[in-house]
């Protein structure tokens, strides 16, 4: 006899919008900066690799402390620790829109990850306690996710209309408000859960993963600018070396920090390996698109924000339709269809010029985006639904650490590819003035009186020659990308079937155990 599951009333939906705030707002902040970096570099004289840290080091603190977090709220209550990193973000955004140096801003988007770190796992976690039947869970699920994808792509959009009227600092100050509105309703509408019997929080694993990250992202990024040299190669192989003593570690505590034996999962395994690659690349070339659009082709950041619309739109219909296809069709089926897109879409980019009418990038970008949304709005869903109940926990917490490592990476790592083939298109150039400014960044060029008109053309040339050859890249991954879901996931079985009974019941959505 099936037990009776009581359905979500009037302050569990409730508290779900309350959820979705910072929900909306962490993606959000993992986007905005990108229309308002040119003016930033300008204000604080902020060099290529500084920009990359300021807009990535914000995703690098909230992957490296998601699963901390997790575990801490088990401890102290998750509403608490809700409560406690509202507090703390808002503290750290008011300094972030001060700031007034490329070191402080870093410092304060690093201490935005972490306050940020503290929402994200509580939130889903507490979704599943708020929601027990499978349909509503479903749902609250989805809406988190739609909010999360939504806010990334909307917030360039975002940024561009207040540095309209306003400064740089605005982007972060949005955020203050959002924080105050959830710190006075949590405690009217959200349950509190702590775990009765809480396993201890091993600050030596939270070092090493944080560590082994962070080496190798610095590395990437300082060669990109520098060339190879001893210590940047260095930092890689301690990176590599301390992810690995983390690996060995978590094998032989009692209670790891990170549950390995959830990598025996395959539908977890392969479709968490499919989203933080495709993560990589999507965050990449949206840090080189929105660059493009004001950098290239000298659009102010509201017409640039505008000519966004389309790929947001784009992005949101395809994570809020991928559910809706994947109860009739599978959902790696669905998953692959979209990857594919977004390789044609990329594929567009490739012949976009550096000079004439942006409208090919804007319809290649929304193609892609479009494509982009089928994944994301399946794939948190098919993690957590693809193991046991207890461990639904952990597997979104799992889930949101990889995707938001895999936007923060991309920043750096194709980043780091598209700064490196600018320089290149720049060697030859003759020694002028102006030209150490232009091999530092496009922004800086752009911040001189007067830039020289013949070494603006050849600077928007080569940034473009980084933005095709990224965006080849990228076509070619996600097509790979397109194919693994075909293979890896086409056992997972459409909704409508699995919810029917005609599935393996080891491999429903719901019941994923896909071993």
């Amino acid at each position: 006899m099936t037990e009776h599951v009581p359905a979500a009333g009037r302050r569990e939906w409730t508290g779900l919008l309350v959820m979705l705030l910072p929900t909306l707002l962490l993606g959000v902040d993992l986007s905005v900066l990108y229309l308002a970096l040119p003016r930033l570099s300008e204000s604080l004289h902020v060099d290529t690799v500084q920009q990359l840290w300021i807009t990535d080091i914000f995703g690098f603190m909230i992957a490296g402390f998601l699963v901390t977090m997790g575990t801490l709220g088990n401890r102290i209550g998750r509403r608490r620790l809700i409560v406690i990193g509202a507090a703390a973000f808002t503290v750290a955004t008011l300094v972030a829109a001060f700031s007034v140096n490329a070191g402080m801003l870093i410092a304060a988007r690093a201490a935005m990850g972490v306050a940020g770190a503290t929402m994200a796992p509580s939130t889903m976690a507490l979704i599943s306690t708020m929601f027990r039947q499978p349909k509503q869970q479903a749902f609250a699920v989805g809406a988190w996710m739609s909010c999360f994808v939504g806010g990334n792509a909307v917030g360039p959009l975002v940024g561009g209309l207040l540095l309209r009227s306003f400064s740089w600092g605005s982007v972060f100050l949005i955020g203050a408000p959002v924080m105050v509105l959830l710190i006075v309703l949590a405690p009217f509408v959200l349950p509190e859960f702590r775990d009765e019997n809480p396993v201890p929080l091993d600050l030596v694993s939270v070092a090493l993963s944080l560590a082994a990250v962070l080496g190798v992202i610095y590395g990437i990024t300082e060669m990109a600018r520098d060339g190879v040299e001893f210590r940047y190669v260095a930092a890689v192989v301690a990176g590599l070396a301390l992810g690995a003593v983390f690996v060995r570690r978590q094998r032989r505590l009692d209670h790891p920090l990170l549950d390995l034996g959830l990598f025996g999962n395959r539908t977890l395994r392969n479709a968490l390996t499919i989203s933080v690659i495709g993560a990589v690349f999507l965050g990449g070339t949206t840090y080189l698109v929105t660059q493009f659009l004001q950098l290239v082709t000298g659009l102010d950041p509201l017409r640039a924000g505008l000519l966004l619309v389309p790929s947001i739109a784009a992005m949101i219909a395809g994570s809020l339709g991928a559910p809706a296809l994947a109860r009739r069709i599978r959902p790696g089926y669905v998953m692959a269809a979209g990857l594919v897109l977004a390789a044609a879409g990329y594929l567009m980019l490739t012949q976009v010029p550096s000079t004439g009418s942006p409208w090919l990038l804007v319809l290649g970008w929304a193609v892609t985006l479009g494509g982009n949304g089928l994944p994301a709005g399946l794939g948190t869903a098919l993690v957590v639904g693809s193991v046991r109940p207890d461990q639904a926990g952990s597997a979104s917490g799992l889930s949101q650490a990889f995707s938001e490592l895999g936007l923060a990476a991309g920043i750096a790592l194709v980043g780091s590819l598209g700064a490196a083939v600018y320089r290149a298109g720049l060697s030859d150039v003759p020694a002028s003035g102006q030209t150490a400014a232009a091999r530092q960044s496009l922004s800086e060029l752009l911040a001189h009186p007067r830039p020289d008109a013949g070494l603006l053309a050849t600077a928007r040339a080569a940034y473009t020659d980084g933005l095709n050859v990224s965006v080849g890249v990228s076509a070619g991954v996600f097509a790979v990308l397109g194919v693994l879901c075909l293979i890896t996931l086409r056992h997972v079985p459409a909704y409508n079937q699995a919810e029917s009974g005609g599935a393996d019941e080891n491999a429903g959505p719901g019941e994923l155990v896909g071993r």
